[in-house]
């Protein structure tokens, strides 16, 4: 039997590497389309919203978190349970000594306490990253593909990773929609300092405290807490510092919230690389 010529075996990888190419693509498709499903599903409120803010709910909190409810949210607002949310800015993938730079444009749901789901696109040149990232229905993930082809990030739930998406939830529905920072909804407010907040929520399947630091308005300048996350040089999960800062706030709908911030984690350290810079540009309340 003749062996085949380096034209034939040329074109014989090529078709290999086309049908690999397929099943990537094939994937990337049907894992988008889940991640869909899920971003309508959670972005369904659990009961219609009739209440509304009264201040003379949080009359007896202490001073630091009366400040923050003046500010976030106008009095008689609706008390939303579900925030659905645009963003873009730039995103950096890797760590603090060697990381690259791309362009974000995302979109996000978020139901209180914690669920969420983020649809997201980075490019950077000819590369495109794009994928989900998410907490429902009890599971979180984390995928993603580069130019929908090939997988880069594809890592399925376990207690690890809802425990670790459950703190990122929570602290994105602290900033975005206030109404879960409400005592009605489980969240508990401690005076930390003149201008800090201890405030810890209730209601998923870990509590998450996050310190917020207020300006003299109560507008929010800085969020941290401690993240179950194995974002470390040794690849183990374990509490570590996540937050960030803001920069900038809109009112959107009653709700007046960060409009741009840097986030990123070991946030306070030297190993704080704020790979997350987001500027906010539309959110609708459900």
């Amino acid at each position: 039997m003749r062996r085949p010529s380096w034209k034939q075996a040329a074109a014989g990888a090529a078709l290999l590497g086309t049908g690999a190419a397929l099943v990537g693509h094939l994937r990337y498709r049907s894992a988008m389309a889940e991640a869909g499903r899920l971003h309508a599903a959670i972005g369904t409120p659990r009961q219609e919203t009739e209440e509304r803010f009264d201040p003379a709910e949080v009359a007896g909190l202490p001073e630091v978190a009366r400040r923050y409810f003046a500010h976030a949210i106008a009095p008689g607002t609706p008390l939303f349970s579900v925030a659905l949310i645009e963003m873009e800015g730039r995103f950096l993938l890797g760590d603090r000594d060697k990381h690259q730079l791309y362009t974000m444009k995302a979109r996000e749901v978020i139901r209180q306490p914690d669920e969420f789901v983020w649809l997201l696109r980075l490019t950077s040149g000819v590369m495109t990253v794009s994928g989900s990232d998410g907490l429902a229905e009890g599971k979180a993930w984390t995928r993603f593909w580069v130019n929908g082809t090939v997988p880069v990030a594809q890592v399925s739930t376990s207690p690890d990773m809802v425990r670790s998406a459950g703190f990122r939830g929570a602290a994105e529905a602290a900033m975005w929609l206030p109404s879960t920072l409400l005592p009605r909804n489980g969240a508990e407010w401690e005076q930390a300092g003149p201008d800090q907040a201890r405030v810890t929520i209730r209601g998923g399947g870990h509590p998450v405290t996050l310190v917020l630091t207020l300006g003299p308005d109560g507008a929010v300048r800085e969020v941290v807490g401690q993240r179950w996350s194995n974002a470390n040089a040794d690849k183990q999960f374990r509490l570590q510092p996540f937050g960030g800062t803001v920069s900038a706030e809109r009112r959107f709908s009653g709700f007046t919230v960060p409009s741009e911030v840097m986030m990123g984690n070991h946030f306070g350290t030297e190993d704080y690389l704020p790979f997350f810079q987001a500027r906010i540009t539309g959110i609708s309340y459900r």
